[in-house]
């Protein structure tokens, strides 16, 4: 018998289930018919064909949804239902508002923001409104891909949904206006496991997507995260990067310095990349603070930490152990345990782990600075859980006192 093939299938984003939830539900209220499944194309040029589920029908709004489908490489959100609701606008209204025929303030700017958050058109062609309903985050904080104020609904996704519904406005030859609420119910309880707290926003998930479609690798995503998060820093006027690979480096600094590395970039295992992105982005400099069992990497010149791009963790130890004066049966000790923690012991026991920190800091150092470059100063820290600090640059604590002042993070 065959074996059977391992097939890797694409996912849709949640801005692609809200385009479609949104066409179909302009389609059923500008028709009067139901529709059970619908498809749109997605900017990467694959089409999604998407069932319509838990549809509401009403004279003058209707609301569906689809439920997100992560394909090979699913995330937090797959399950999830997103909703769109589809109602009717009165165009006329509403463009006369935005002229300025109604001199109320607090109405000219709520109409504004709606605005923003779609696009008008002239009265004379439909036009759209798309806002955030329940489960949907909204943006408190500048950098994002919305202004503050607006729901955590990306622009290509914006841009979809949009060309979508028009879509359909002009086959039914439709002229007014549709506002677009788009609402994932379990988006308030799923986004405490997304980095939207990190990055204010609040209430909920953000709907995104560039492509349209999930490709079955997280990197990219990774990547794209960490790029979101630097760049809302350097907008919030941070040019010090404070950076760690995760969740350990934020243990180690609020207990040993009292410092909230909550407010740094995880970086996870993308050190070289990050690196390069801060500098793009116009940082100055760069604080590094992580566990020993990725930073020991990075001795060796490895800047992507993850153990399929390289490993050497403990023949990296054992030759800074060697480097430090211990003997050849320390050096095969650390070769023989698994875990950096263990080696660490072994050297400490030794009588030669500061001296071999001190080396490995040196090298960490020579590569980080080496892949910063002129004019980019990078400083680190590393640690382990059982003996803490290990080792740090000579300005590592000069430049976390600064943060710490809040001269670059507000």
């Amino acid at each position: 018998m065959a074996e059977k093939e391992n097939t890797v299938r694409f996912g849709f984003t949640t801005g692609s289930c809200a385009a479609a939830a949104a066409k179909a539900a302009a389609y059923m209220l500008l028709t009067g018919k139901q529709k059970n499944e619908i498809t749109i194309e997605t900017p990467k040029g694959i089409p999604y064909h998407a069932q319509i589920v838990e549809i509401t029908r009403q004279e003058d709004l209707v609301r569906c949804a689809v439920i997100k489908d992560g394909g090979s490489d699913p995330d937090v959100t797959t399950g999830c239902h997103v909703f769109a609701e589809v109602t009717y606008e009165q165009s006329k209204t509403e463009c006369e508002k935005n002229s300025g025929a109604n001199d109320n303030a607090n109405d000219q700017a709520n109409i504004s923001r709606l605005f923003a958050d779609g696009m008008a058109g002239d009265c004379q062609t439909a036009w759209t409104l798309i806002d955030g309903g329940e489960g949907v985050g909204r943006v408190t904080l500048p950098g994002l891909d919305q202004p503050v104020g607006n729901a955590a609904i990306n622009h290509v996704p914006r841009e979809m949904i949009e060309k979508e519904v028009l879509e359909v406005c002009s086959v039914c030859d439709y002229h007014g206006g549709l506002r677009v609420t788009i609402s994932v119910p379990e988006g308030r309880e799923l986004a405490d496991k997304t980095f939207n707290p990190r990055l204010g926003i609040v209430g909920g998930i953000s709907i995104l997507g560039t492509s349209g479609i999930v490709e079955p690798m997280s990197s990219k995503a990774l990547l794209e995260t960490i790029r979101v998060e630097l760049n809302q820093k350097r907008a919030l006027g941070q040019t010090i990067a404070a950076v760690s690979p995760g969740n350990y480096g934020l243990d180690f600094m609020k207990q040993t310095y009292d410092y909230d590395l909550d407010k740094s970039v995880k970086c996870s295992n993308f050190i070289g990349d990050t690196i390069d992105m801060a500098k793009e982005l116009g940082f100055s400099g760069m604080l590094l603070a992580g566990h020993i069992g990725k930073l020991i990497k990075v001795s060796g010149g490895i800047m992507n930490t993850h153990s399929k791009e390289g490993d050497c963790r403990m023949e990296l130890l054992a030759a800074a152990g060697l480097k430090a004066g211990c003997d050849a049966n320390v050096a095969r000790a650390v070769l023989e345990t698994a875990v950096t923690e263990e080696g660490i012991r072994i050297l400490m026991e030794a009588g030669c782990c500061e001296k071999a920190m001190e080396y490995v800091m040196e090298r960490i150092l020579f590569f980080l600075r080496k892949r910063g470059g002129e004019g980019f100063q990078i400083e680190c820290m590393t640690y382990c859980n059982q003996y803490g600090l290990l080792a740090k640059s000579d300005g590592a604590e000069a430049m976390l006192a600064e943060l710490m002042a809040g001269s670059q993070i507000g």
